[in-house]
């Protein structure tokens, strides 16, 4: 059973219904405003990776490029998209992490007033190159 999403042209705002047969409605009635003026969306495509493929991914020595160590945001960009590729929720520390160095926070700055980050006490120093 497929799912149809639609933007209404009232109310701007975006729906999704679920089809019992493979032919969508005409023009199904905004479920926020009961608008008839909607209009059916292209909707975004999932692709389903395994965790071999993602890592190998992740190794790909071209995810490198343009990344420049001496620039904080440079590096916030890459844990972002790298961060994504993990396919993952990375909790609150690590978005936190990754916004501050993309707004040009220094990761020693950021290391100092975050001590907990490394795993707490014993973990791994991030400002060490490991």
């Amino acid at each position: 059973m497929p799912l149809y999403e639609y933007r209404c042209a009232t109310c701007r705002r975006r729906f999704t219904i679920l089809v019992r047969s493979f032919q969508p409605p005409e023009t199904p009635p905004c479920e926020h405003c009961q608008s008839t003026v909607t209009r059916r969306l292209v909707s975004r495509v999932a692709l389903l990776r395994s965790e071999e493929s993602r890592l190998e991914s992740l190794a790909d020595p071209s995810n490198l490029a343009g990344v420049d160590e001496n620039d904080p945001a440079s590096l916030g960009r890459w844990m972002r998209r790298m961060g994504g590729e993990m396919g993952e929720d990375m909790g609150p520390e690590f978005s936190e992490m990754v916004d501050r160095l993309e707004a040009g926070e220094s990761p020693e700055d950021i290391e100092a007033s975050m001590p907990d980050l490394g795993g707490g006490e014993g973990g791994p120093d991030l400002g060490d190159g490991y």
